[in-house]
């Protein structure tokens, strides 16, 4: 069972990838979907047993929208 939930805000994400290069489970992708500004907006593919999401939040922490929130259970 995942240990964390990563919500994004793909209006406010500007691509800049930097949420997908420190997530350890590889749990974050760029989009191939543009957002309304433009930016291929990352998104959230959630798995489950070892690679889920760990719910560490470095992601929410790298991204400089602040547009991550990280739900732990």
């Amino acid at each position: 069972m995942a240990k964390g939930e990563v919500k994004l805000d793909r209006e406010r994400c500007k691509g800049c990838e930097l949420c997908i290069s420190v997530c350890p489970k590889a749990r974050l992708k760029a989009s191939k979907q543009l957002n309304e500004k433009g930016y291929y907006p990352a998104e959230y593919e959630a798995a489950e047993g070892k690679e889920a999401c760990t719910g560490c939040a470095l992601c929410a922490t790298i991204c400089p929208d602040l547009a991550i929130e990280v739900y732990r259970d």
